[in-house]
Parts: C-alpha cells; sequence; structure tokens
C-alpha cells in the first residue's frame, strides 16, 4: 500500500507540477523590473521549485563527450556491450590510440542511478579504458525474467568480466565490494582467464560485524522478518514488476544457470 499511496501522489501532483513549469518560464520571459517585485518573486520561486517536489526523477545523463587523453582531447561515446534484464554493461570508448589498462567500475545497487559515479568515472577516463555497471530499476523488470540475489549479482560480475576479456581491473564502490570480493574468488578459484588483474573495494566494509555503527547495531536490533514488513512494498500495477515485492523476491523463478 505505501508504494500504491506515493504513486497516486506523483499522478495527483503530476499536473500541478507541469502548470507550475509552464508558469515559471511565462514569468521568466517578463520585464525584470516585473520580477523584482517581492510578491513576483514568491511566484517565480514556487514555480521553479514545483518540479523539484516529485519523488522520482529521470536518469540524467553521463555528459561526458571528450576528454584529455595525452595533451589531445578524444571523444567519448558511450556504448552497450552487454544487456540482461537486470543490467546493462556501459562502454566508455575512446577514439584514441593510446593503449590505455581496462577497468571495469561497479556501481552500488542501491537505489539509485550509476550516474552517481559520473565523476568518478570522468576522472579514471584520462588514463584508463573504462567500463561501468549501469543496474536497472527494479519497478521495469518483469517478475518473469527470474531471481536477481546475490548469486545473480556475483554471476553478473563474472559475466561483465568475460565480456571485457581477461586483465582487466575491477574497482567496487560501496555496496558491490563484498559481491565483487566474491567473484574475484571464484574466477581465481576456477583459474578464469578473464580474472581481475587487480581488485579495488571503495568505502565498502567487507566484515560489517567490525567496527559496527549505528546502522549495523540498528539491523542486529531486529528481525529480518521485520525489514521485510516495513521496507518492502508491492511495485504498483503499471510497472512491469507489479506485484513483485522486489527483485530480490524469492518467489520469483530462477534463471536457468549459464
Amino acid at each position: 500500500m505505501l508504494y500504491e499511496a506515493y504513486q497516486l501522489r506523483e499522478d495527483l501532483l503530476g499536473p500541478w507540477r507541469g502548470l507550475a513549469e509552464v508558469g515559471g518560464r511565462a514569468m521568466r520571459s517578463l520585464p525584470p523590473s516585473l520580477l523584482e517585485l517581492p510578491i513576483m518573486r514568491l511566484a517565480l520561486a514556487g514555480a521553479e521549485l514545483a518540479p523539484y517536489t516529485g519523488l522520482r526523477h529521470a536518469r540524467p545523463e553521463f555528459g561526458i563527450d571528450s576528454v584529455a587523453v595525452d595533451g589531445e582531447t578524444v571523444e567519448v561515446s558511450e556504448q552497450a556491450v552487454a544487456r540482461t534484464p537486470f543490467a546493462t554493461l556501459l562502454h566508455f570508448s575512446k577514439q584514441t590510440a593510446v593503449a590505455q589498462p581496462r577497468v571495469l567500475l561497479v556501481a552500488p545497487l542501491s537505489g539509485h542511478y550509476a550516474t552517481l559515479l559520473r565523476a568518478t568515472v570522468r576522472t579514471m577516463l584520462p588514463e584508463h579504458d573504462v567500463y561501468l555497471t549501469d543496474w536497472h530499476n527494479a519497478r521495469d523488470i518483469a517478475s518473469s525474467d527470474g531471481r536477481f540475489g546475490l548469486d545473480e549479482y556475483i554471476e553478473h560480475l563474472i559475466d561483465f568480466l568475460g565480456v571485457i576479456g581477461g586483465g582487466a581491473h575491477l574497482v567496487a564502490v560501496c555496496q558491490p565490494c563484498p559481491p565483487a570480493l566474491a567473484a574475484t574468488a571464484l574466477m581465481e578459484a576456477a583459474a578464469d582467464p578473464c580474472s581481475p588483474r587487480s581488485l579495488t573495494l571503495m568505502a565498502g566494509p567487507i566484515d560489517a560485524r567490525a567496527n559496527p555503527n549505528a546502522v549495523n547495531q540498528f539491523a542486529n536490533e531486529r528481525p529480518i522478518d521485520w525489514f521485510e514488513r516495513n521496507l518492502i512494498s508491492a511495485v504498483p500495477a503499471r510497472y512491469p514488476a507489479q506485484g513483485a515485492g522486489s527483485t530480490l523476491d524469492s518467489s520469483r523463478p530462477r534463471p536457468s544457470s549459464r
């Protein structure tokens, strides 16, 4: 019901936001002397604030069109080199003959877009050949696409490293640190030729029991069913994942093994 309530709120306020946005653009075309009036300044501020009151926002673009490589500006283009129902492997391809180390940058799957790492990608691009996990919105994944849990997460990283090829480096930021470590361990144990050449884990604790903070303590004070009751809501009917509690829903059929 919680998800449905939020969706209803979005539907009801959508027309108001649209009108406010149109009104804001109209007011911007008025003479500057009118916009200096206190009442007009308040009206304009309210109109321009209204579009930002929504609960969801469109996925922003990475907006990385070029970077400097060895002192020369080269074009950058985003290419989807692999895709599953759950994620797209993006390659930030550069028009340069300079050989650079390949890196798979694993973005968090934590309710926000992979564009959160835009600055990290931009920083790495001048000296690295960058690939990125672009996770899909859970609400847009149909239940028929199968289950997505920790095992499938690890399989995605293994498969994506296979697409990139041997000798790539693996960098995980925050939430994906444990899956990245597991994927690396499994590939090394299997003598996989595409095992990462190096593994970098950034801001993601592997053993949350060490130096526990308030978040760890909160999690230990409640049973897992408390989180299932209070933090998971069914997806509204308008989306492909309608009725599903989450893509971690154990009732979803598991995809066939690779």
